[in-house]
C-alpha cells in the first residue's frame, strides 16, 4: 500500500506517537484524518500541515464519533486505505496498594480505550474497507495498532495497561486471518518507551530507570521512529498478522 496518494485515520494523532504518523504520512503525500479528543491540537495540525489533513473529535469509545471520522475520509478524500491506532492512556496503580484494591473503574476505564477502542476503529474501518476497490496488489487496507512490550513484560503496578495491551497484541492475529478475505493486512507495533507526553509526566527517576533498561541506543524511543516503522509496515504486503517489537531490546524489568 502507498503512502502518496492515499488516506489514512491516525487516531491520537494530536500527539506523540499519533502525531508523528500524521506528519510524516502528509510530507509523504498523503491525506489523512486525525481523530483525537484534543480540538485545540487538532486545529494547530491543519494550520500547520494545510489542506490534506482534517481534524475530526474522535473519542474512540464512541460508535458515532468514529463512523463520523470515517466518513470524513471518504466524503472529503474519497476513500480510506489505512488506520493507525495510537489513543490510549496509561492508568497505574497496585492491585493492592496503600489505600486498598485497585479502582475498577480505573481499571475498566484502561480496557475500555486501550483495547474496546482500538476494536471499535478496527471494525468499523474494516467495514468501510472492505469494500472499496483493491490496488494492483489486491489489497484494500492496512490496520496497524499500537500493543507495547508491556504486553509481554508488564511492570508492577501496570496490571490494566498490560492486559489492554496484551488484549491488542492477542487479537492481531485472528483479525489479520478474518480481513485477509477482503484484502486487509493487520499488524500491531508493540514499542518500548518512547519520549512522548505520556512519559514526560512521570518522575524523573522513573524516565532515568527506563533508559537504562534500553539496551542500544540507550535512550528512550523517538516518535518519528515509529512513525517510520508504521509507514514500513504500510508499504511492505508480507507484514501480516504480526506484533513487531520497536524497543531498542528493551525487557522491562518487574519495576
Amino acid at each position: 500500500m502507498k503512502i502518496a496518494g492515499n488516506t489514512f485515520l491516525v487516531t491520537g494523532g494530536c500527539s506523540g506517537l499519533g502525531e508523528a504518523c500524521v506528519r510524516r504520512f502528509v510530507e509523504r503525500g498523503a491525506n489523512v484524518v486525525v481523530g483525537d479528543i484534543n480540538r485545540a491540537a487538532g486545529g494547530t495540525l491543519m494550520d500547520d500541515l494545510g489542506s490534506q489533513v482534517i481534524f475530526v473529535r474522535t473519542d474512540v469509545t464512541s460508535t458515532g464519533d468514529v463512523q463520523a471520522a470515517i466518513g470524513v475520509a471518504v466524503e472529503s478524500f474519497g476513500g480510506l486505505h489505512g488506520v493507525v491506532n495510537c489513543a490510549g492512556i496509561l492508568g497505574a496503580s497496585r492491585v493492592v496498594g496503600r489505600d486498598g484494591p485497585h479502582d475498577l473503574e480505573l481499571f475498566a476505564r484502561v480496557i475500555q480505550i486501550n483495547l474496546i477502542g482500538t476494536f471499535n476503529v478496527v471494525r468499523l474501518a474494516a467495514q468501510a474497507m472492505s469494500t472499496a476497490e483493491p490496488n494492483e496488489q489486491g489489497e484494500r487496507g492496512v490496520i496497524v495498532n499500537t500493543a507495547s512490550v508491556s504486553a509481554f513484560e508488564g511492570q508492577l503496578g501496570q496490571a490494566a495497561y498490560a492486559a489492554s495491551k496484551g488484549g491488542v497484541a492477542s487479537m492481531t492475529l485472528p483479525i489479520a486471518r478474518e480481513l485477509a478475505q477482503f484484502g486487509i493486512r493487520v499488524c500491531a507495533i508493540a514499542p518500548g518507551v518512547f519520549n512522548t507526553a505520556m512519559i514526560a509526566t512521570a518522575p524523573e527517576a522513573v524516565q532515568k530507570s527506563l533508559d537504562a533498561q534500553t539496551v542500544f541506543p540507550a535512550r528512550l524511543g523517538d516518535p518519528a521512529e515509529y512513525a517510520a516503522f508504521a509507514q514500513h509496515i504500510i508499504e511492505n504486503p508480507m507484514l501480516n498478522g504480526c506484533v513487531l517489537r520497536l524497543d531498542g531490546a528493551m525487557r522491562l524489568s518487574a519495576k
